[in-house]
């Protein structure tokens, strides 16, 4: 049966002029989600089980780069004008530590055989491997451009690291740390990343309005399909076969169905709504809106 996003709660954040949000993830053991509060240099924390604000955790200066540990229970995020990560414990939501990662960190993808964090600097354009238990710099190198988000690849033993310009995505492999592939997306501006690691794809939001389907063993460009406008963070929902694209303006989510590469449906936010966290527990989509609110939409079944 069909299903489509239904809204479920809109929830207060901390009010600041400027309204900022940026990426976000969730804590799927008790459903926290945290999202880096751009404008006031913090990440909130909302409680998921019973959908409120939780918690602020100051002290992270153009909030940036959010990514949870599932099985460590960390929350690593980037602090962009400090150059620094910031290490959190996602029950107690307290910093236990704060690394230094180089000038202004943004993408971060998690390494969770060996416990290493990828770190992408869209100023100096490097890639820099991270030990975060001790705060050390493993290892570094340049990417061919300005990177945007990126992944680590379980199957393939990877990091994948989307590029402004020149289009294309970068594979490092983890270990040793190299540069390994660079597969080019024939629209401009790579920005949002994800995988589908059963269908073997990546799926890659591009500034050009697109989303382009690469095959992750050879790099080969499998679809490009249109969609309402620029795109940032995107995430797949493999229970559903479903890709959620926000489009700042006008904005809207996208709701493309992976199997037909089709928009199934549209979901308006608000102007300016760039960024969004997804729950795939709970099937529980949340959008951060300029508004310094959080809308949390569910999968539902029903008729589109």
């Amino acid at each position: 049966m069909p299903t489509r996003l239904v809204l479920r709660a809109s929830i207060d954040l901390p009010p600041h002029p400027l309204g900022d949000f940026d990426h976000g993830d969730v804590f799927l053991p008790n459903g926290h989600v945290f999202v880096a509060n751009t404008a006031a240099g913090a990440v909130e924390v909302i409680d998921g089980e019973h959908l409120r604000h939780y918690a602020t955790v100051p002290g992270c200066p153009e909030a940036s780069g959010v990514l949870c540990t599932q099985e460590e229970g960390l929350v690593f995020a980037a602090a962009r004008a400090a150059g620094k990560v910031l290490v959190i414990d996602a029950v107690s939501t307290t910093v236990r530590r704060e690394v230094l990662v180089g000038l202004r960190p943004n993408g971060l993808a998690w390494d969770p055989s060996r416990k290493h964090l990828l770190v992408a600097d869209v100023q100096d354009k490097r890639a820099r491997l991270v030990d975060p238990s001790v705060g050390h710099i493993l290892a570094q190198l340049d990417l061919p451009g300005r990177p945007r988000w990126t992944v680590y690849h379980r199957e393939g033993d990877r990091f994948l690291v989307n590029i402004r310009e020149p289009a294309c995505v970068v594979a490092l492999s983890a270990n040793p740390f190299a540069q390994v592939g660079q597969f080019p997306v024939s629209s401009v501006g790579p920005h949002g990343l994800d995988l589908d690691s059963e269908g073997n794809r990546a799926f890659v939001a591009c500034d050009g309005g697109v989303v382009v389907t690469l095959d992750l063993s050879t790099g080969r460009e499998l679809a490009r399909m249109a969609i309402a406008g620029v795109p940032d963070a995107i995430w797949y929902n493999p229970k559903r076969n479903r890709l959620y694209v926000a489009i700042k303006q006008p904005g809207i989510i996208d709701v493309v169905n992976t199997r037909t590469m089709a928009v199934d449906e549209q979901i308006a936010t608000e102007a300016g709504a760039h960024t969004t966290a997804f729950d795939r527990e709970r099937q529980r989509l949340y959008v951060f809106l300029p508004s310094c609110r959080a809308a949390v939409y569910e999968e539902s079944e029903g008729q589109q």
